[in-house]
Order: C-alpha cells, then structure tokens, then sequence
C-alpha cells in the first residue's frame, strides 16, 4: 500500500477519526470529509502535529448527492484510498411511525455513500488505480425487527459493493466491505453491548489497514460476527419470524 492520499467520508465519527489516526500514522495525507469541517479544526491541528503529515479539512453532505461531484473536484488531489465511514442508526420505533426519519436513515446509509463512491470508482477507474473502503454492517445480512430500517439501507449498500467490487475486479481499482458488528462509540452509547461482540474504533482502523494490505473482499473485524450471522442468515423463516433479535 503507498503513502498516497487518504479520504475519510464521516471524518467526524469515531471511528472516521481513528481511520485517519491510524492512516496518518503510516505516513498517509489525510482528506477529512464532514459537513462542518470547522469541528474537526483541532483534530487538524492535533494529527498534523503528531504523524508530520498532510491534512486537510472539507465540506461534505452525503445526502446531498447533486454536490458530490463538485466535491471531487475540489479536492486538493484525488485520493488514492477513499473510506466511506458515513451511516445513521436511527430509531427503530421512531422509523416505523415517522417516514420521514426512516427515509433519512435510508438515505445515509445507502443512497448516499454510493452515490460518492460511484463517482470515486468512476475517477479512480480513468486514473487506473485506486482502493475503495465502504463500513456496511452485519444488520444488513437479515432483516430484524429490532432494527430492519438501518439493516435494510445497510444490506443495499453491501450489495452496492459487491457489484462495485465485481464491476471494478479487472480494472486496478479494489474494493473492501467492512462489517464491524457492535462498535464503542458514539452512536452506541448507552446501549448494552456484550463485551466479546464489541470493538473499539481503533480495531476497526486496525482491520481496515490489514484487509487492504492482504487484498481482502469482506472482513468482519471479529471473526466471531461470521459465526453468528451465519448462524442467523440460516434460522428457517417459519421460526425467525417468531424471534425479538
């Protein structure tokens, strides 16, 4: 993997910003991406400072997709890595009685980061060269009832790089689908995540890193999470329907 430019879409979530720690630290410039970019002023300033590296700050709105290609064109250089780190839990109860909140949960972790990473593929695919990182979930490999709005958007979105994956295969540009399962951030704070099943930012930064390096297609950043979703994806419908998970 070369030094060249890292973009980081959803540079302000945690786990966008340990995706640039870890990155800057290997010696990568950083192109941190979020709506408002003067919140991330000081984490600028902080990994300049300690990696000795470039960083730069810009404005992005995923849900504005008329924007995205404006927005590649205004970047300082195109990156060589692009991480899509974007996504909204939202509220299951909420979602189901408020459309309106359960399209924008479908929008940002769906229409939105593919739409800019199609239009990344497409650059990086005219330069002939480029990696693809896109954060989808586990939630989006069956559908729950605890959570169905977020997995359904998170299951297009994971279909999304797989066809992007096989589309891009013979053209030197790769593509990487991460499921972290439970992460500490946040997103999740508050809730009751067991131990075993939950990583912290940093391990998802960490896997990241590898599975480019190793040239992986999907990595679950704990393995465990392929035991368990195997599991559930083979639950028979007759007896899934029945269960709360």
């Amino acid at each position: 993997m070369t030094n060249g430019a890292v973009l980081i879409l959803g540079a302000r979530s945690d786990i966008g910003l340990a995706i640039a720690h870890k990155f800057a630290k290997d010696g990568h410039p950083v192109q941190l991406a979020l709506r408002d970019p003067a919140q991330l002023e000081t984490a600028q300033k902080d990994l300049n400072l300690r990696y000795n590296v470039p960083v730069t700050l810009h404005a992005f709105d995923a849900l504005a997709v008329d924007t995205h290609a404006a927005f590649i064109d205004e970047l300082p250089k195109l990156p060589q890595i692009a991480v899509c780190a974007v996504g909204l839990m939202g509220d299951q109860i909420e979602n189901e009685q408020d459309v309106t909140a359960a399209v924008t949960v479908m929008r940002s972790n769906y229409e939105g980061p593919a739409s800019i990473l199609a239009l990344l593929a497409n650059r990086f695919d005219q330069r002939g060269s480029g990696q693809i990182v896109g954060i989808s979930s586990v939630a989006g490999l069956r559908g729950r009832a605890t959570n169905y709005v977020y997995g359904s958007a998170k299951a297009g979105f994971t279909a999304f790089l797989s066809g992007l994956r096989n589309r891009m295969a013979s053209r030197n540009v790769h593509v990487l689908t991460v499921l972290p399962g439970f992460v500490a951030t946040r997103m999740t704070e508050g809730m009751d995540l067991p131990a075993r099943l939950t990583a912290a930012p940093e391990e998802v930064a960490q896997a990241i890193a590898r599975g480019l390096n190793k040239g992986r297609n999907v990595i679950y950043v704990r393995s465990i999470w392929r035991l368990i979703m195997t599991i559930i994806v083979l639950i028979p419908e007759t007896i899934f329907k029945k269960l709360r998970i």
